[in-house]
């Protein structure tokens, strides 16, 4: 996979702008370069996703449209080990997970063909009144237009899928820009699905150098929605300048909260908690990051979690045995040391962890009782650190995990039913997980960040109803 070269994907179009060279995080080798978009070029992808909206003629019907989900899931199938590698070399996630990555990627371009299969209109009634008789109306559901996706690097698949599929079974055309960190697992994909039958023109990469050709592409007046994946600062400020008239959906981060109760059944949920947090470095929007742990086993539950936390291994995604990838770029290694040092010398105990391992790498690391006003304690930390709180009322507890601009899914573990229906009630949080971790998810249920962690709702079938609007058709006829 290495030296391989990503021409422009937007036909029609040259461009000026300087190939970027995509690197594996874990060592910096190279493994592609890819050719950038410039403004004149991002301006010829939206006039060609606008020109296809605008001309019904060619609409892509349902019937290939589901046609080209299908063989694209079934293409993606047999390409998956290399589809898996490419994840795990340019994105640091353990190839392992990079594995289920890819399941869960092709099980979603099959969710939007279902979606294409089971979504209805519905009829709305009349002849209720006199206003009404003689008349019958009913929906269907229509592409919104053109879409500009943004996505981010830590599912370099996956999050592609859940912007470009629904999109190609909405019937929308769409402009899509991956991270540069991990452009190539998009590209590999949007070339799968022109294998699959997509007309180039219905789904263009960009990759831009900086940030004015992306706010170019996002800003534009025909962009009728806007899918963001990434942090809440670029999201909230892109939102800000789109167009009159643009939806969008905001995907952003959490500081993901797991209320441990003195029932918890510790054997169970220790290994699930230790999982939600460390998975891909940590580098995931839903991570278990502040656990909340009842006085009365505190002591315990954080031995236990630093002791497995010590036994993970971490290195070379490539390899099979490896628990803990890289983190994207050796600059984020320093900004989660600064962190730690920063709650350390607040009074926070190191229970686990606590070193760089390379350039790449940090060590699984467990904080117990942080300050609450350390930076670790109220921001995202998108790295492998977990911190744990003791606490002897509940209540407190909850007030203390929603203390926060932030919310998206929670957890508590328990074996009280009232316990965790009064976590479900009181915790600030789109989902809330019982005896399970913060980032559990399959790609039906919808998913979404409240308050500053995003805005409106994703999940396969909800992308989808988001990128379509339901037109009606009213018929007055006197045999009604």
């Amino acid at each position: 996979m290495t030296g391989q070269h990503f021409p422009l994907m937007i036909p029609g179009a040259t461009c000026e702008g300087a190939n970027i060279e995509v690197m594996a995080p874990y060592d910096g080798k190279s493994l592609a370069t890819v050719e950038t978009t410039d403004s004149k070029a991002a301006d010829v992808a939206m006039t060609t996703a606008n020109r296809l909206y605008k001309e019904r003629s060619k609409w892509l019907p349902t019937d290939q449209r589901i046609h080209i989900l299908e063989r694209t899931a079934a293409i993606m199938s047999e390409q998956a080990e290399a589809l898996a590698l490419g994840c795990a070399q340019e994105g640091g996630k353990p190839l392992l997970d990079s594995r289920v990555e890819v399941v869960r990627a092709i099980e979603g371009v099959k969710l939007c063909a279902e979606g294409l299969r089971t979504q209805a209109g519905k009829e709305i009634p009349m002849r209720l009144n006199a206003a009404s008789m003689h008349r019958l109306a009913f929906t269907h559901f229509e592409p919104i237009g053109p879409v500009v996706a943004v996505s981010a690097f830590n599912h370099p698949l996956n999050l592609i899928v859940h912007q470009v599929g629904p999109a190609v079974a909405a019937g929308c055309p769409i402009v899509v820009k991956p991270a540069n960190d991990t452009a190539l697992s998009c590209l590999r994909f949007v070339n799968i699905l022109q294998e699959a039958g997509l007309p180039k023109e219905w789904c263009q990469v960009a990759v831009t150098e900086g940030r004015e050709v992306a706010e170019q592409l996002v800003t534009d007046q025909r962009v009728n929605f806007f899918s963001f994946i990434g942090s809440a600062k670029v999201g909230w400020h892109l939102r800000s300048k789109l167009s009159p008239g643009t939806r969008c959906a905001l995907e952003h981060g959490g500081v993901a909260p797991v209320i441990v109760a003195p029932d918890a059944d510790l054997e169970d949920v220790v290994p699930l908690l230790v999982k939600g947090g460390f998975y891909h470095a940590g580098q995931v929007c839903v991570s278990v990051q502040r656990i909340f742990v009842h006085d009365a086993i505190a002591k315990d539950f954080s031995q236990r979690f630093a002791n497995a936390a010590e036994n993970l291994v971490v290195g070379d995604p490539k390899n099979e045995t490896t628990d803990v990838g890289p983190l994207i770029r050796n600059s984020e290694v320093d900004r989660i040391e600064e962190w730690i040092a920063d709650a350390r010398s607040g009074g926070a105990q190191l229970l686990a962890g606590g070193k760089r391992i390379s350039n790449s790498c940090y060590s699984c690391t467990v904080l117990y009782d942080p300050p609450s006003d350390a930076i670790i304690s109220r921001n995202e930390v998108f790295g492998p650190v977990v911190c744990i709180y003791p606490y002897s009322k509940l209540d407190d507890a909850i007030s203390q995990a929603n203390d926060l601009p932030y919310a998206f899914q929670a957890a508590v573990c328990t074996q009280d039913i009232n316990t965790a229906l009064r976590c479900y009630q009181k915790l600030d949080a789109s989902a809330v997980m019982v005896n399970d971790h913060t980032a559990f998810r399959v790609d039906w249920m919808p998913f979404s960040g409240l308050r500053e962690s995003g805005h409106g709702i994703g999940g396969i079938h909800h992308t989808l109803h988001e990128m379509q609007f339901e037109k009606m058709m009213v018929i007055r006829s006197n045999e009604l």
